[in-house]
């Protein structure tokens, strides 16, 4: 009978066309996720010597989203495939915690990266004497906070079990309609992990865009640093709308449904109901590696840099005019601001790497 009961549960409760979708959403995430974490962490490691200690932060979200791209997707992604959950019960309490630990170490860390980034702008004063022990004592809370929380229903606060839907494995929601002690930890859960951060990072981003307008308000009078402050103010912007966005878009639909089933009727919640916010969940792998590497200067430059090396390797270090390559690959040193330099005649001022071509004496400076 229990062995039926667990076919029954590990079993896909929406239709087909639909598993395969998640399936193939889920392949281009953990692509897109695997190549933007990694190349995230390759360019920390290329700049380990230059790194501020709130980018420490920026690495741990890497860790953590690669951690949830390596433990959650190949399962999540057969499992859809063959419409059931292909791994049995203790695999899928492994799978459900390992979805708790690095979400909630990466919410957490954004969340800390946000408080950081308020303190170093709002009060320079104090976010001065923010050093890398500060950082990492920090990143130390975060998983520690992340642990408890994902330990919890292996304590029996709370279970583990298979999502309604049958091809994945988180808190068993249904248990949380039914037991006190249950729903007592989806509402912590739902308070620590999705509202106190929400409200953190809101508040931190909107008191950043506060203090750059008023910034800006201040620097109007000097024109010759005008085009300076208003480039640094942008890029700020955008990084705090980014953030506050991709993290409200990720979270919202999983804790909104999550109190649903808690509180309200669960049967009358389709499966389908609980994977489409999955998927959004698990889209945060992605879209933190995109507002870092294109919204944070430092970064960007060190991508384009090694992304313009990498062109010129390939086409034996020389750009010249029987290249067959050189349309697209003047593209992108437009892109990268890579100025061409001949007979040494400089048009420029970027003391950066540069390459020479052995034929023609022609000299390339990197300076994204």
């Amino acid at each position: 009978m229990g062995q039926l009961t667990e076919d029954v549960a590990f079993h896909s409760n929406i239709p087909v066309p639909l598993d395969i979708t998640v399936a193939v959403v889920y392949s281009v995430f953990g692509v897109c996720s695997l190549f933007g974490n990694t190349t995230l962490l390759y360019i920390s490691y290329k700049k380990r010597n230059l790194l501020k200690p709130a980018e420490y932060f920026i690495i741990n979200l890497a860790v953590s989203d690669l951690g949830l791209t390596l433990s959650l997707y190949p399962m999540a992604i057969t499992s859809s495939f063959y419409h059931r959950w292909l791994y049995g019960k203790t695999v899928c309490s492994v799978y459900a915690f390992c979805g708790m630990l690095f979400g909630i170490c990466s919410l957490t860390t954004l969340t800390l990266l946000s408080m950081v980034c308020f303190v170093k702008v709002c009060y320079p004063l104090y976010g001065n004497r923010f050093n890398s022990v500060h950082g990492r004592l920090l990143i130390a809370c975060a998983w520690v906070y992340a642990l408890l929380f994902a330990c919890a229903p292996l304590a029996h606060w709370g279970e583990y079990g298979p999502e309604p839907y049958g091809t994945a494995c988180c808190i068993d929601w249904g248990l949380s309609n039914q037991l006190s002690t249950a729903r007592s930890y989806t509402v912590v859960l739902f308070i620590f992990c999705y509202i106190l951060p929400c409200c953190a990072i809101l508040a931190s981003y909107t008191g950043i865009l506060v203090t750059v307008y008023a910034s800006r308000k201040t620097m109007e009078q000097h024109a010759s640093r005008q085009t300076h402050m208003s480039s640094i103010q942008m890029n700020i912007v955008k990084l705090s709308v980014a953030v506050c966005i991709g993290f409200l878009a990720a979270w919202s639909p999983y804790a909104v449904v999550s109190m649903w089933a808690a509180f309200g009727h669960i049967e009358n919640i389709s499966p389908a109901a609980f994977a489409i916010p999955a998927m959004f969940a698990k889209s945060s792998t992605i879209y933190n590696p995109i507002i870092y590497l294109m919204l944070r200067p430092n970064f960007r430059r060190i991508l384009c840099r090694d992304l313009s090396t990498l062109c010129q390797v390939s086409i034996k270090g020389c750009i010249c005019p029987q290249c067959q390559v050189k349309s697209w690959t003047s593209i992108l040193l437009k892109q990268c601001g890579i100025i061409l330099i001949e007979n040494g005649t400089e048009g420029s001022q970027y003391p950066k790497k540069s390459f020479e071509c052995p034929s023609r004496k022609i000299t390339r400076k990197l300076s994204c």
